[in-house]
Formats: structure tokens, C-alpha cells, sequence
């Protein structure tokens, strides 16, 4: 293979990395932050989880979803591999899957966040506010499920898929 497709491997390999590992971090400290900002009844905590918790989708995940698209593309293209594999239908729209969880969750945490800061404490957030906490969260599993996977048929690239 060429110098250029390694780099390019490397690349979405690396962005892979950071998509899952901001993707679970994010959910880890978003969850524990929330808890303990519950628990404390520290409005500060909260707002604080949610501020970094919007800047690290902006700045992490956002673009490593979208290089992951982009650089898949190109090492598909490298390597003439069909997009109407099973195995390319079978990324692509758990890749889209995950982006149809993931959206919803953006808007989602960018509405806590401002609805955190604008509430005087912890007792003034509304029933709402946890709910969209809950959804926020229960939206997480399909999506990190899906990466989950895609990093499975990433690596793996089972037989049965990848000789169609």
C-alpha cells in the first residue's frame, strides 16, 4: 500500500480513537457530574459538567465525526471497495444511526447547559430539566453501541461482510 493510504489509515484510526474515547468520557463525567451536583446540591458543579461537556462535543467529537466520514470515504475509495457492500451498508448506517442519536444529544446538552446556568439552584431546575437529562443519556446507548460496533467491523472486517 502506498505512503498516502497509510497516512490516511492512520488518521481515521486516530479519529476513531478520539470519537470513542470523547464519546465515553463525555458520557462518564456528564453522568458522575450530574450525580454529584445532585447530591451536593451545587449548582456550580453542574453548570461547570455541562459547560465542559458542550465545549468537548464542539471541539472533539464534532470533528472527528466528521473526518471519520470523510476519511472512511477516502480508504474505501483507496482501496475500490464497493459502497453497496454488506459491509459498507452495514457501517454507513450504523454510522448515520449513531449521528441520528447523536444530534438530538447535542441540542439536548446545549439546552441543560443554559438551562443550568439560568437557574438560581438546584432546586429551581424543573422536572423537565431531568427528564431531558434522562433523555440525553438513554440516546448515549444506541449511539456508543453503534460506534461500538463500527470499531468491531472497523478491525475486524468479518469475511461473511467483506467478501460481498
Amino acid at each position: 500500500m502506498s505512503d498516502a493510504y497509510q497516512l490516511w489509515k492512520i488518521a481515521h484510526i486516530l479519529s476513531a480513537a478520539i470519537l470513542f474515547g470523547t464519546g465515553f468520557g463525555i458520557a462518564f463525567f456528564c453522568w458522575f457530574g450530574y450525580r454529584a451536583a445532585m447530591r451536593a446540591g451545587d449548582i456550580g458543579v453542574l453548570r461547570a459538567t455541562l459547560r465542559l461537556t458542550v465545549i468537548a462535543d464542539a471541539c472533539l467529537t464534532a470533528p472527528a465525526v466528521v473526518f471519520q466520514g470523510f476519511s472512511g470515504l477516502v480508504l474505501m475509495h483507496t482501496l475500490d471497495w464497493p459502497l453497496t457492500s454488506a459491509w459498507s451498508i452495514a457501517v454507513w448506517c450504523l454510522f448515520a444511526l449513531t449521528g441520528v442519536c447523536w444530534l438530538p444529544v447535542v441540542a439536548i446538552q446545549i439546552r441543560l447547559k443554559r438551562e443550568a446556568e439560568e437557574a438560581a439552584s438546584i432546586n429551581a431546575l424543573t422536572v423537565k430539566f431531568h427528564k431531558r437529562f434522562r433523555l440525553w443519556f438513554a440516546l448515549g446507548i444506541p449511539a456508543f453501541t453503534a460506534v461500538i460496533v463500527i470499531y468491531f467491523l472497523m478491525v475486524a472486517k468479518p469475511l461473511a461482510l467483506a467478501a460481498t
